[in-house]
């Protein structure tokens, strides 16, 4: 049932640990994003050496101006409108763990329409990092049972939702959007 794996996953995500979920794009790996320790735990796991690159979930575009220092006007339509997951880079990351912010100070957040996420997310109170469910450099996994089972053994929980979904998933759209309004396509 969705709620108890809610629960469950709320429950590790608050002890510190890393959590296996599906989202609205691949599977990912997740934890806290305010917590240095978790992230560090999970940076680990995917044997990515340098910090920052990892995508932040939130539940809903109201929460931005508690981790972005200004958002541009814009982002609340390319959220309204678009139809596909876009994850949205911001300059000037803030409360947020040191470790998920990038070396130029921005951070990539999306806004999540997947019934698990926005309830755990909502429980939850914190954003959650999203990373795709692979060791760094090799290819995100289409769906549950392409993940490699050196990751479903490093989490501390794996959500029991979605596993049986054999439906190739594609990861989001990213976009760097300046505090200006200016913006680049990162990937399409």
């Amino acid at each position: 049932m969705l709620k108890d794996e809610v629960n469950k996953a709320l429950e590790v995500l608050k002890a510190g640990g890393i959590i296996l979920y599906p989202t609205d794009t691949v599977w990912a790996l997740g934890c806290d994003a305010t917590n240095e320790a978790a992230v560090t735990k999970l940076l680990g796991l995917k044997k990515k050496t340098e910090s920052g690159g990892l995508i932040i979930l939130l539940d809903q575009e109201n929460k931005l101006q508690s981790y972005v220092r200004e958002v541009p006007d814009i982002a609340y339509d390319l959220i309204e409108y678009t139809n596909k997951p876009i994850t949205i880079i911001y300059s000037g990351a803030k409360n947020l763990a040191q470790n998920v912010i990038n070396d130029d100070g921005s951070i990539g957040m999306r806004i999540v329409q997947h019934d698990f996420c926005k309830q755990l997310l909502q429980r939850f109170r914190l954003p959650i990092v999203s990373t795709s469910a692979n060791i760094s450099g090799k290819a995100a996994p289409a769906n549950f049972s392409e993940i490699d089972p050196v990751i479903i053994d490093g989490v501390d929980y794996v959500v029991n939702w979605e596993q049986d979904d054999l439906t190739p998933k594609t990861p989001s759209t990213i976009m760097k959007l300046e505090p200006d309004g200016r913006f680049v396509f990162i990937r399409k």
